[in-house]
């Protein structure tokens, strides 16, 4: 139909206005959430059934989902109305990016660039991690809520977020599914450990989310069959390097 074109800037847009009511009314989160990820699904919905292409939805809801629920927690815990609207701003963005992208593979094809979807997924879901596990760092340092719990909430949320990162790069294979498995679970081992650590919360999200690349980064390569040696040092480094620049540059509390 022809507004579907209007609909990559329209929800992102009308994303960014229910934000703002949300943070003038904070306990309106769950009903502005399921409004905007009930729009997301429709919006895909229209843009499948629009095309000649027979994908599932969930394929594509999974990613901007979680980056609204995972953003809107971390807003919560910013400091200042200035971060909080810069938080907003860059939720818009992205969704903006990735619904014109989706729009473009399944109504403009001649538009759309190789691999947008796989590198929005790669973006979409570092931010994501980061965004989960600072807040749920800031949530047990604030409101001293149960580890254990909020351990189970980061492992459900990175298990999405695997299974997403797996479906859009088409690797969701036998070897992969077991990959789905593993990586949570040591991802969770990792994330309870640091939790003992004397740092803030911001410090710790961003080193689970540089432990997420390093973990996704090599277990993508391994399973379309392209890891080597090279690849191998050249994410250890980063991540140490990034692991280490982070440390030395905190404070501790």
């Amino acid at each position: 139909m022809r507004y579907n074109k209007f609909l990559p800037l329209f929800i992102p847009l009308l994303t960014f206005i229910l934000l703002e009511f949300f943070y003038f009314r904070p306990r309106m989160i769950y009903v502005v959430l399921v409004i905007l990820i009930l729009l997301y699904f429709f919006t895909f919905r229209q843009f499948i059934k629009a095309s000649k292409k027979k994908e599932n939805i969930w394929n594509y809801l999974i990613l901007p989902a979680l980056f609204l629920i995972s953003s809107s927690g971390f807003s919560v815990l910013m400091p200042s109305k200035f971060l909080v609207q810069s938080l907003f701003i860059v939720v818009f963005l992205f969704l903006n990016i990735y619904f014109r992208t989706t729009y473009y593979y399944f109504l403009k094809p001649e538009k759309y660039q190789k691999n947008s979807l796989e590198n929005l997924s790669s973006y979409g879901s570092f931010l994501s991690v980061y965004f989960a596990a600072s807040g749920i760092y800031g949530l047990q340092s604030f409101l001293g809520m149960n580890t254990c719990l909020l351990m189970l909430i980061l492992l459900f949320f990175i298990s999405a977020i695997v299974y997403q990162v797996f479906l859009t790069n088409s690797i969701l294979t036998k070897s992969g599914i077991l990959f789905i498995i593993i990586l949570p679970l040591t991802y969770l081992e990792i994330a309870w450990s640091i939790s003992f650590l004397s740092l803030s919360y911001y410090i710790l999200g961003l080193i689970m989310a540089v432990c997420y690349y390093i973990a996704i980064g090599l277990v993508r390569f391994y399973l379309i069959g392209k890891l080597d040696a090279q690849i191998i040092k050249l994410y250890l480094i980063f991540g140490f390097l990034s692991i280490f620049s982070v440390l030395f540059t905190s404070r501790w509390v």
